[in-house]
């Protein structure tokens, strides 16, 4: 076990290593600027969050901001970048324990094919938050996996889509009694860190949650990508506009698919829930139907910008069985979209639609939206294992047993 740990961490270190050299060094588009703006004040002017200055993330993101500006300025990109490879390491050490080296090798290196924009953003964080919480929750540490959820979701509010399926699956494996105290001790976690500041700037609070659920439909949506696709092929109007901190598309159709795509995501959303509910809720239901709402929050939100990518890499290595052949490579494939495309020809496409950009994000778009039907879609397994499946159910029982 130590030297399955110890060969993650080096891999881990290998892979943020490379991600400096080559082209994954040119042209970056960093948030760096943003994030130490932040912390400045925090440390600097101590200044309040929300209420002294506005601050568009949720409350548990600030100590990825707070902690590298306790350093020289000149050292902030240094200590941010040591934090998100830390955060790597953890996610890929939680997938080790849930599911065995092969999870973990495939989460040190998956940022090799999103590229450098794993460097500048704090992504990581909430994404090893909400692994390390299934991670603790199936080793049957539930306070523990309460409070990571409870973290998580105050460091950028996804990780929410997470709660239902664990209350479910721990309702079902220690009584609805375990379900209710986790979900308590859940809840006061993340109240924990809302609370002092919806105290002290309720209306900065309060900004802070619209600034992020009403934005506009953003440049690399799905919903934007179509239109874009519909502005080559059949002429119809389409702009770009600047505001929220991103590109986004006004024009024809712009505010009927912002509608339509979320509706979509929620119909989708409500079907993979009821999906959950009607297996039978082992290890390997909870992990795709894990990385499959992820998945379709990504797929089907207004917003979709490429960091959003790092939440799946600790999810969907976990997946297991005929699925993880299918789910894999869609994975994969819109990492290495996404770098075709992000930083280097970026401007291309928000400036211009450019063609071969417009067409590489529909792509992108498109296998995200293929990799959540893999993961959610009902009878996969089934037909994959057929005769076998009472014998190979009956072994999972015993391997159950033995552990």
């Amino acid at each position: 076990m130590i030297r399955a740990a110890l060969l993650v961490v080096v891999l881990v270190a290998a892979a943020w290593g490379v991600l400096h050299v080559g082209w994954y060094g040119h042209g970056q588009i960093v948030d760096y600027g943003i994030y130490m703006r932040y912390g400045d004040k925090v440390v600097d002017e101590h200044a309040v969050p929300y209420r002294d200055f506005e601050l568009e993330y949720p409350p548990g993101a600030l100590p990825m901001f707070v902690l590298p500006s306790l350093a020289p300025s000149s050292q902030y990109q240094h200590v941010f970048q040591a934090l998100g490879a830390l955060c790597l390491a953890a996610a890929a050490l939680a997938a080790y324990a849930i599911t065995g080296i092969r999870a973990a090798v495939l989460t040190a290196l998956a940022p090799l094919a999103l590229g450098s924009v794993v460097l500048s953003r704090f992504d990581l964080w909430p994404a090893a938050l909400a692994v390390l919480a299934i991670a603790a929750a199936l080793r049957k540490r539930r306070g523990l996996s309460a409070v990571l959820i409870g973290t998580a979701f105050a460091a950028k509010l996804w990780p929410v889509l997470l709660v239902p399926l664990l209350g479910v699956w721990i309702a079902r494996s220690d009584g609805g009694r375990a379900a209710a105290r986790w979900l308590a001790v859940a809840s006061a976690a993340a109240a924990a860190w809302f609370l002092p500041f919806a105290v002290l700037s309720p209306g900065g609070v309060a900004h802070s949650f619209h600034a992020q659920l009403a934005r506009p439909l953003q440049l690399e949506s799905l919903g934007a990508a179509v239109l874009i696709a519909l502005h080559h092929v059949a002429g119809t109007s389409l702009a770009v506009i600047s505001g929220y901190g991103s590109q986004n598309v006004v024009g024809t159709g712009s505010h009927a698919m912002e509608i339509a795509t979320t509706v979509a995501g929620a119909v989708a959303l409500v079907a993979a829930y009821a999906g959950f509910l009607r297996s039978g809720s082992d290890v390997d239901d909870l992990l795709r139907y894990a990385a499959g709402v992820v998945a379709i929050s990504i797929a089907f939100g207004k917003v979709f910008s490429p960091q959003f990518l790092i939440w799946l890499i600790p999810f969907v290595p976990l997946v297991r069985g005929r699925r993880s052949r299918y789910a894999l490579p869609l994975f994969f494939g819109a990492l290495v979209l996404t770098q075709l495309w992000f930083p280097s020809r970026y401007w291309k496409l928000a400036t211009g639609f450019a063609p071969a950009q417009s067409w590489e994000l529909l792509a992108r778009d498109l296998l995200v939206v293929a990799l959540a039907a893999v993961l959610l879609w009902p009878g996969l397994e089934d037909e994959a294992l057929g005769e076998h499946r009472s014998r190979i159910e009956a072994l999972e029982r015993v391997r159950a047993q033995v552990e």
